[in-house]
């Protein structure tokens, strides 16, 4: 059997609208929390998030 869980907010900790399994695997996905509205780039391999820094626009050069 599968194992299922809730994607967790990276900024606040809650539950979010998406839930994955073992097997799932997602890469540069903006993972929206409807608590904080705070948007996220993460990547996800076997129930492993990690956030992706975006380049702040401020400090980009032209």
């Amino acid at each position: 059997m599968m194992n299922a869980m809730w994607l967790l907010c990276p900024i606040c900790g809650n539950k979010t609208r998406m839930k994955v399994r073992d097997d799932t695997e997602l890469k540069n996905f903006p993972l929206y929390c409807p608590k904080c509205r705070q948007e996220s780039l993460i990547d996800l391999k076997q129930l492993q998030i990690t956030i992706i820094k975006e380049p702040d626009a401020k400090t980009q050069s032209r």
